[in-house]
């Protein structure tokens, strides 16, 4: 087994959080504001840094069932308001399979959690695929921005390395969730194209159906 996902933590705390998902090697700011996420923070910088992030499968229950698959990140940055909200940047490090969910007194939910599956997130490698390759991603990616108000930094992105432009694209997209977690769950780089590839297409088509019965 990689010696890397030993050091992991074998329990996590679980931050359920609907049309978000982060990959391995990207990070995201995050605005905490609710008293059980401001504990669980506490808690969190008090040891590994490492939360989890995860989308719960509905809105409307108290304690929403959660997908299986979600990832771990670690608190690089710590900021608190005077208000007392608390900002921080959160880097992903690898994806990981919730084996069970733990009974706490704590206010926010603990999970067992594995991440064997997940090995190859903490690898270092050059997927296959070229800047070229993404060109129908980009150019259906930038209209569906544009019709839904979302401002991205194009020639930003284009900076990034391969796995960070698709991943980054896959997080910041208007998708559904259930969109997002098909995103999330992909093997590699090469499916995670084809997956984007996949949802576009049928958002095009969709937009295109409604333009024609307009």
């Amino acid at each position: 087994m990689n010696k890397s996902i030993i050091s992991l933590p074998k329990e996590i705390p679980i931050f359920p959080l609907s049309n978000f998902i982060i990959f391995p090697k990207t990070s995201v700011p995050l605005n905490i504001f609710e008293p059980r996420y401001i504990n669980m923070i506490d808690d969190a910088m008090k040891g590994n840094r490492m939360i989890g992030m995860i989308q719960p499968k509905s809105f409307n229950q108290k304690t929403p069932d959660l997908y299986k698959i979600g990832c771990v990140g670690k608190i690089t940055s710590f900021n608190e308001t005077e208000d007392g909200r608390y900002l921080i940047v959160l880097a992903g490090v690898s994806r990981f399979k919730i084996t069970e969910e733990l009974k706490t007194q704590k206010l926010y939910r603990l999970c067992k959690v594995d991440f064997k599956d997940f090995s190859y997130d903490l690898e270092e490698k050059d997927e296959e695929i070229k800047f070229s390759d993404l060109e129908f991603i980009f150019k259906n990616l930038k209209s569906l921005f544009i019709k839904q108000g979302y401002i991205i930094d194009w020639k930003e992105l284009e900076k990034k390395s391969l796995n960070q432009t698709i991943n980054a694209l896959a997080m910041a997209s208007p998708f559904s969730l259930e969109e997002k977690q098909i995103l999330l769950e992909t093997n590699d780089l090469s499916e995670r194209k084809q997956k984007l590839e996949q949802i576009l297409s049928t958002y095009n088509f969709d937009n295109f159906n409604n333009k024609t019965i307009q």
